[in-house]
């Protein structure tokens, strides 16, 4: 009787705290709106979005938007941006924030890119009219209050929200904490996950191209250099390796130029060193074909071209894989992996370079070509 005594109470417990959490939520609604904002911010709906997120909006017959957007806050900003495809890309956000002296400030943001540089302040495709913005903090939370005008009611519309803990210093953002994207209906109220993204096919592209590049090909490398002992072994493991990794390699290509093709995605740095790299894995592919004999007089020739050509491709595939991590908002896991995997290459190559070494000063012999 005491051990279904305790279970009892145990479930009690739990129906409570999940009662106390639905209160909470709905009180999140409830709650009133900070005084000043009472006069042109009543009678909104209201509904929870995301996180502690909070919109309260009302479109009247003139097709002007108002909105209180409120969340939990300390320190940093908040903004709401209006996408016309779901992307972050092209999007314009109505950005809150209280600064270093206390003072409220909110702005309207062109999100041109990812970096810091191509979020410009005072751009952006919303019409408004900075008289009717107000920025308030009370008890713990913040209001974003603006006013927007559009040419045509909303119904389905693609919404970004993000927060970052560090307050702008001259207009500048820095990069948000936390993200995300829905679609809201402004007629019913009803928010939907957003499915423009292709975060999959993001996905795919960095794990095939880490897969290839970064596992794949350093290790068919290694057993060329380090194992010619265990011949001719060696030689049919680097060659099936090596093919099996560019052709990865080649998926994760075709995934990223489907991936460029949907978001349109301004990285140059990350697309010329994906094709400088591709068009030496080429080469590597073209070097099996064209390898001449060992004893022919372009061997040493076709063994400087292969050797090169492949360190070099490693090198570079290396740095665009963690310039894609950094362009692509890997997270940690991403980050740890990878670097994970790195040092384990990395360590392995010094060891192996040193027992050859070793090897080579006690026979004074060269290696055999191949």
């Amino acid at each position: 009787m005491a051990s279904v005594a305790r279970v009892a109470a145990a479930a009690l417990v739990v129906l409570a705290g999940l009662a106390s959490l639905a209160t909470a939520q709905m009180e999140s609604c409830n709650g009133e709106l900070p005084p000043v904002l009472a006069a042109n911010y009543s009678g909104l709906a209201c509904q929870p979005v995301w996180n502690n997120f909070v919109l309260r909006y009302h479109q009247d017959k003139n097709n002007v938007l108002r909105v209180v957007l409120s969340t939990m806050y300390s320190t940093g900003w908040v903004g709401m941006g209006f996408s016309r495809d779901g992307l972050m890309i092209g999007s314009s956000a109505m950005v809150g924030w209280i600064g270093k002296k206390g003072l409220p400030h909110i702005r309207q943001f062109a999100l041109r890119g990812k970096s810091s540089s191509k979020v410009v302040v005072d751009r952006g495709f919303l019409v408004s009219n900075d008289h009717d913005h107000t920025v308030v903090v009370q008890q713990a939370k913040i209001y974003l209050a603006f006013q927007l005008k559009f040419s045509y009611r909303l119904a389905h519309q693609h919404i970004i929200m993000a927060f970052g803990n560090s307050i702008p210093v001259k207009n500048k953002l820095t990069r948000h904490q936390d993200k995300t994207s829905f679609t809201f209906d402004f007629t019913t109220g009803k928010a939907s996950v957003d499915g423009s993204f292709p975060y999959g096919l993001r996905r795919a592209h960095g794990a095939l191209n880490v897969f290839a590049w970064g596992v794949l090909m350093p290790i068919g490398a290694i057993l060329a250099r380090y194992f010619r002992r265990v011949d001719p072994l060696w030689f049919y493991l680097h060659v099936g390796i090596q093919f099996v990794g560019f052709i990865i390699g080649l998926a994760g290509v075709v995934a990223g130029v489907a991936l460029y093709s949907k978001i349109q995605a301004d990285i140059p740095a990350h697309r010329g060193l994906g094709i400088f790299v591709l068009f030496l894995g080429i080469l590597q592919i073209l070097a099996f074909f064209l390898r001449p004999n060992a004893d022919s007089k372009y061997r040493k020739y076709w063994n400087w071209y292969h050797h090169w050509a492949g360190r070099l491709a490693l090198f570079f595939a290396s740095v665009n894989i963690v310039l894609g991590i950094h362009v692509g908002g890997g997270d940690n896991s991403w980050k740890i992996g990878y670097g994970f995997n790195l040092a384990v290459i990395l360590v392995a190559v010094v060891a192996l370079e040193f027992m050859l070494w070793t090897r080579w000063s006690k026979n004074s012999t060269s290696t055999p070509t191949y």
